[in-house]
């Protein structure tokens, strides 16, 4: 696709732009009196990053689209039966940050998934490591992240766990569900080569540890 920016800007200025873009909603989430404002945007700021990373995919075929969209539905239906049974993940319940509910799950949460997973086998793929070891990395990058964001989840109204702790049912099966869809991005060899992944990732996943280090620990 050659959308705007990707039309119009070097791609450099991207990066700087996304760099911004995640400093700035970090310190809007620290201050008091505009952390509501950015709850509220953080629909938002997920469909930017998806664009983004979207419009910087390499080549489009139809079995990519038909991978992705597989993807995103089988991320969003496993989350539909996790939230109304607590089979998959234990007992939780989505708040109103990710914005539009249907059977009490945000179709974000789909797209969330579709992220993760495309951005971990993009930079799992950039290390010089065998296939194998590969597909178990990339489901652990994204475990590696749901763990720093299940500390944060609650405090910015994205969901809320029934006991005290996380299950650690929680923890198996998102690592189990990752290895499944960078499993099938490996076998179907979706080109993940992207010049935004690793930033988009990074810059996610520095943004919820500062937090978690700020709000959680009081470094």
């Amino acid at each position: 696709m050659n959308l705007y920016p990707k039309s119009r800007i070097p791609v450099t200025e991207v990066k700087k732009f996304i760099i911004i873009f995640y400093i700035v909603g970090f310190l809007g989430f620290l201050l008091p009196f505009t952390n509501h404002i950015f709850i509220f945007i953080t629909p938002f700021a997920l469909l930017i990053s998806t664009y983004l990373l979207a419009l910087y995919h390499s080549c489009y075929t139809s079995k990519d689209v038909s991978v992705f969209i597989v993807i995103f539905i089988l991320g969003y239906f496993v989350e539909v039966i996790g939230v109304n049974t607590g089979l998959i993940f234990g007992s939780y319940t989505y708040g109103s940050a990710l914005g539009l509910k249907l059977f009490h799950t945000p179709l974000l949460i789909g797209i969330n998934w579709l992220f993760l997973t495309y951005t971990s086998v993009s930079l799992t793929n950039k290390l010089k490591l065998k296939t194998g070891l590969k597909l178990v990395l990339a489901p652990s990058f994204m475990l590696i992240y749901d763990l720093i964001l299940e500390q944060l989840a609650p405090g910015m109204d994205m969901w809320t766990w029934q006991s005290a702790t996380v299950p650690v049912k929680n923890y198996i099966a998102w690592w189990i569900i990752g290895f499944v869809f960078v499993s099938l991005l490996n076998a179907l060899k979706i080109d993940t080569k992207n010049p935004l992944a690793a930033i988009l990732f990074a810059c996610q996943f520095i943004f919820f540890v500062l937090l978690f280090l700020i709000l959680k620990t009081g470094i």
